[in-house]
């Protein structure tokens, strides 16, 4: 974890940069990236975690040294809830399906978190029948319910309002207001519906935009609202979205070495998958536009040899000359 003491970490959640795409700008239209990999355990699921962790305390179903957190989890819930939890004193057990990355799967595992590991695809399926990780935590959950606590990342409050009071203001104020369309993908609906809500308030012309993966896709953190129910929480604010765009795993695939060459950035597939998206949107006249770059390449390296899209030497070479890559509390 480094020398840092708690506070400075948890400190580090929030105020990510935002980065101008050098590639799509044109004239009159400026491309922003939310660099969520700048938070101290590398994405954007900080946020929700340390929210619902302190909203689990406030309520009383958190106790420290007593209780144990338990989540469902494509990868970046888990890394962020083992991390902060780590933090502040409680244990951890993470159900991850098995397709997440070594990388990401060894990160919980190095937070101190157990790992259990299910069949499902890459993001947990809200739906009967479809949700191993869901119903595997709820089972562990359910026979110690003085113990174990599920913050339920699908349907907690603290999830949406970690992006309705942090990252939206954020957006709004690095853009001076000016933003005109947001793009964000999927998964259990908290940043879109957080983010959308605030920027709709601040100006109701501003338009959100949801990425969605194909089915059988291979983005972790992604739902294709085909393969899976819409979460609780996303539908409780589904009509903040304004349009979708729908992404392959060819096309968010196919830009992570354009990104890198042309903008300096090592991203992740979901990150790729926004940029595709963004790219292939159309939009006339003047506008702003941001994407949520959820987290950077650095644990992806398996996945993009896998995929052929750099062996380990083009990676490590797109690492050493990658712009904007953070200091992270925890060791790669």
């Amino acid at each position: 974890m480094g020398s840092e003491n708690s506070s400075d970490i948890l400190n580090q959640i929030g105020n990510t940069p935002l980065v101008k795409l050098d590639s799509l700008s044109i004239d009159n239209a400026t491309y922003f990236a939310k660099l969520e990999g700048h938070n101290p355990f590398g994405s954007v699921k900080d946020r929700a975690a340390y929210w619902m962790i302190k909203d689990g305390e406030e309520k009383g179903k958190l106790t420290r040294g007593k209780s144990i957190i338990i989540e469902p989890t494509s990868g970046n819930t888990g890394i962020g809830l083992a991390g902060i939890a780590n933090v502040l004193g409680y244990k951890v057990e993470i159900v991850i399906p098995e397709k997440a990355s070594d990388e990401t799967k060894n990160i919980i595992r190095s937070l101190g978190a157990k790992v259990f590991e299910t069949s499902d695809d890459l993001c947990p399926k809200v739906g009967a029948g479809t949700d191993q990780s869901i119903a595997l935590a709820t089972s562990i959950a359910s026979s110690r319910p003085d113990t174990y606590y599920s913050p339920n990342q699908y349907a907690n409050e603290a999830n949406f309002m970690g992006h309705y009071m942090g990252t939206g203001p954020e957006i709004w104020k690095q853009t001076d207001g000016k933003i005109t369309h947001f793009f964000t993908g999927v998964g259990t609906g908290g940043t879109i519906t957080g983010i959308g809500t605030f920027l709709k308030e601040k100006n109701p012309n501003v338009k959100i935009i949801g990425c969605q993966p194909q089915q059988n896709h291979l983005i972790q953190g992604w739902r294709n609202f085909e393969e899976s129910s819409k979460p609780d929480l996303f539908l409780k604010r589904e009509s903040v979205v304004d349009d979708w765009v729908s992404v392959n795993n060819d096309e968010a695939f196919s830009v992570v070495k354009e990104v890198l060459v042309k903008d300096k950035l090592l991203i992740s597939p979901s990150s790729a998958a926004v940029y595709a998206c963004m790219k292939k949107y159309k939009i006339g006249g003047n506008r702003c536009v941001v994407g949520i770059f959820a987290d950077d390449g650095r644990k992806f390296k398996s996945i993009y040899a896998a995929q052929n899209i750099m062996n380990e030497q083009e990676f490590n070479d797109g690492l050493r000359e990658a712009k904007h890559m953070s200091k992270l509390a925890y060791s790669l």
